[in-house]
């Protein structure tokens, strides 16, 4: 089917107005395109035109900023300068006046060093710099002078008496002792000193060092200090203190009494003399590290603050020396030649040294101290060394004592009383001798240890006392002397301490020791005379007259010459005894009762059985009195007479 002509041309009536649509768009376009590239080309020669104009402003802009930061960096270096004048004329008029402005001058005067040094482009810097620095170096010269100035001022010796009140009461020295010295020192003067000693040790003891340096003084040295150690005169600052403060602890020693004594001072000296100068020692050991070092360290712990290592090198520094001097002291004593009387003040000193070891070990920190604590802790060990080493040999020199000291009335015998004595006085150091034991014997026990060292000693005494007793020729003396000397040593354990250390089986033992040397001298000493009491062998021998009827039968058969012989014999004999044996010692009186009333009911029984029975062969004779010379009450009353240690004329009165 076709298409009709009125509508083709109707199509392309509408075409034909497309194309002109078109072309009238492509005309307007081109126009806009050429406009745009004209507004194009006059906008970039505006521009063009217009970048002078923008350069000259930026930089304008620009320079008025690098003004403005110009002006205000001139500004704070201007304040600098300005601070800087203001330090330099404090520096200038030196510290005494105003301490505390000039060490606001010195700070200042490091702000400005650390200002200008991060400042290097200042076209002056250099110059300024080294202005600083000399004058800072000029502060620190005249910050030297004043510290040494100021810690001379104020640091002066301690008086004694001063010291003294600074100890607890129980330890001061009375006010009449000669140079108020070591009259608290020591405990071996005597075992009741010593006791009182241990005693006032139970109380709180409290220890007030004493004021070096004024409190309000120390936080002015501490700023200097402090400035000089930022100023690197560490070492300086450290001369300068210990050659202040080591002359005045020095002298402070020095004013107490403390000697500087060698090895051989020590050794020429004569026992009394050196005795009282250990109890000094010990008294100065006390004072010196409780209260003079005590309150050294405390100076140095608040001068130094916050300079640990310094503080703690200033302070070996100080006191270095003094330590030295009664150190020394100790170290001779503890090496010069052992005796047994040395045992207690070598004690004595170990006691000390182990009261005074938790103060040094505080006191004297850190490792700047080291050789002072070892030292201190080198002595209490020589110490105990040298007093074990004395104990031994006290113990051996008692078993082979050879003392020619003849005791002739059978009495206690020095070598005994002396033991005794030194055990007894062993016992108030119990304390000493327990931590002594545990230095060298970690495996006992302490208190075991010390009482086996006790009965060794013990033993090595009777050992020794039977040696002495076979001196006597008399046998019934042997006995008395041993039974003498033995019960002294029952009756001192029985009244000590030692009697809970050595135990009641020991002092039961020895009690039948006692007994059974008694029994043993009245068997030597009386059995002869005893004899002659005896009817044994009176009976008649066909020889001389016998007596009957008048006589009774308790004397029939007896013969009369053989009767008056044997009071004549027991007449010699008891007379011989009462002689001998008035000037005999029995020392304690209970045992010597004891003794006459044991020879009392052995003889005197036998006496009045032997006169009633044969009294009347003799009565009915010449001179009766002749031959019974005695009555029992007169033998008793000689009895009375024995172990008296009557004189050889008192004896025979």
């Amino acid at each position: 089917m076709g298409v009709p002509v009125a509508g083709m041309d109707s199509l392309r009536d509408r075409a034909a107005m497309m194309r002109e649509s078109l072309q009238k768009s492509h005309t307007i376009t081109d126009k806009v395109v050429s406009i745009l590239g004209s507004f194009d080309h006059r906008l970039s020669a505006l521009e063009t035109a217009m970048r002078p104009t923008q350069i000259r402003t930026h930089a304008i802009r620009k320079a008025h900023e690098n003004i403005d930061k110009t002006l205000k960096s001139a500004e704070v270096i201007l304040a600098q300068f300005d601070l800087s004048r203001q330090a330099e004329a404090k520096i200038l008029k030196g510290p005494h006046e105003d301490l505390e402005s000039y060490l606001e001058a010195i700070d200042q005067l490091r702000s400005n060093i650390r200002f200008f040094s991060s400042n290097k482009g200042f076209k002056s810097s250099d110059g300024v710099l080294n202005h600083a620095n000399n004058l800072l170096a000029k502060a620190i010269s005249k910050l030297e002078d004043e510290f040494k100035q100021l810690l001379s001022s104020y640091s002066k010796p301690v008086e004694p008496e001063h010291l003294f009140e600074c100890l607890p009461n129980s330890l001061r020295p009375s006010s009449g002792s000669p140079g108020h010295q070591g009259t608290t020192g020591g405990k071996h003067a005597s075992p009741t000193n010593h006791a009182e000693n241990q005693s006032s040790n139970l109380e709180t003891a409290v220890y007030i060092p004493p004021t070096l340096i004024p409190p309000r003084i120390l936080p002015l040295l501490h700023d200097l200090a402090k400035q000089m150690v930022q100023a690197g005169h560490q070492q300086q600052l450290l001369n300068i203190y210990r050659d202040t403060r080591s002359v005045v602890l020095e002298e402070s020693l020095l004013k107490l009494g403390v000697e500087k004594l060698s090895k051989e001072d020590v050794q020429k000296m004569q026992w009394e003399v050196l005795e009282a100068k250990i109890g000094n020692w010990i008294h100065f050991m006390r004072i010196a590290v409780k209260l003079l070092f005590a309150g050294e360290w405390k100076v140095c712990d608040q001068m130094f603050e916050g300079f640990d290592s310094l503080r703690d090198q200033c302070f070996a520094d100080v006191t270095a020396s003094s330590v030295l001097v009664l150190l020394s002291f100790g170290e001779a004593i503890a090496r010069s030649k052992r005796s047994p009387e040395k045992l207690f003040v070598l004690l004595d000193m170990y006691e000390i040294m182990r009261e005074l070891h938790p103060e040094i070990i505080t006191i004297f920190k850190g490792k700047a101290c080291t050789e002072i604590r070892e030292s201190a802790l080198g002595l209490t060990k020589r110490l105990a060394q040298t007093a074990q080493e004395t104990f031994g040999d006290f113990e051996e020199a008692v078993e082979k004592d050879a003392t020619k000291t003849a005791v002739t009335d059978g009495t206690v015998h020095p070598l005994t009383s002396y033991v005794i004595n030194y055990v007894k006085f062993l016992f108030d150091y119990q304390s000493a001798l327990k931590q002594l034991f545990e230095e060298f014997d970690t495996g006992n026990e302490t208190v075991s240890k010390l009482a086996s060292v006790t009965m060794q000693i013990m033993q090595a005494l009777q050992t020794n006392l039977d040696g002495k007793s076979k001196q006597y020729k008399d046998p019934s003396l042997t006995h008395l002397f041993l039974m003498n000397n033995i019960h002294y040593m029952v009756r001192s354990v029985r009244r000590s301490e030692a009697k809970d250390l050595l135990g009641d089986d020991w002092v039961q033992r020895h009690r039948r020791i006692v007994q059974q040397h008694a029994n043993q001298y009245k068997r030597n000493a009386w059995a002869k005379i005893l004899q002659c009491l005896s009817v044994q062998g009176l009976t008649s021998s066909g020889g001389g007259s016998s007596v009957g009827g008048d006589g009774g039968s308790s004397s029939s058969g007896a013969s009369r010459a053989l009767i008056k012989e044997r009071f004549k014999t027991f007449n010699m004999q008891f007379e011989e005894l009462h002689l001998r044996q008035s000037q005999w010692t029995v020392p304690d009186t209970e045992l010597r009762e004891s003794l006459r009333l044991a020879v009392a009911e052995v003889l005197l029984p036998a006496y009045r059985s032997f006169v009633k029975r044969f009294g009347p062969l003799v009565e009915s004779g010449k001179n009766p009195s002749k031959y019974i010379r005695f009555t029992a009450e007169d033998l008793e009353r000689m009895l009375g007479e024995f172990f008296e240690g009557k004189t050889l004329n008192e004896s025979r009165r």
